[in-house]
C-alpha cells in the first residue's frame, strides 16, 4: 500500500536529495587539492555532465508519447535535424510536428 506524500515526509525527501546533491558536489574538492592537469580527467569531467543528462532523458523519450513508434519517428527526426546542425528550438519544434501528426496517422494505417 503507498503512503500518502505528507509535509514532513515530502520535507525529509528534499532534505535527502540536498544531501545527496551536496555531497556529490563536495567529493571533488575533498580529494583534489591541487588543479587537475591530466586532459584525460579533465574531458571526463568535462563530458560527464552530458553523459548523465542523455542517460537519464533518452530511456523516457520513449514512453512520453504513450506510443513506441511515434516517438521513434520523432526521435529519428529530431537526430536528423541535429545532425544537420539547426538551433535547438527548430530540433525540437520539428521533433513535436512529426510526433503529433504520427500519432494522427499511425491508427489509421
Amino acid at each position: 500500500m503507498d503512503t500518502p506524500l505528507t509535509l514532513p515526509i515530502m520535507a525529509l525527501y528534499i532534505l535527502a536529495m540536498a544531501g545527496t546533491t551536496y555531497i556529490i558536489r563536495m567529493i571533488p574538492f575533498t580529494f583534489f587539492k591541487k588543479k587537475i592537469k591530466s586532459r584525460y580527467i579533465l574531458s571526463v569531467l568535462y563530458y560527464l555532465p552530458y553523459a548523465v543528462l542523455s542517460a537519464m532523458t533518452f530511456p523516457s523519450i520513449f514512453y512520453a508519447t504513450g506510443n513506441f513508434w511515434t516517438a521513434l519517428i520523432g526521435t529519428v527526426v529530431a537526430s536528423v535535424l541535429a545532425l544537420f546542425k539547426q538551433s535547438l528550438i527548430i530540433v525540437a519544434a520539428g521533433a513535436c510536428t512529426v510526433t503529433l501528426i504520427a500519432s494522427y496517422v499511425i491508427p489509421l494505417l
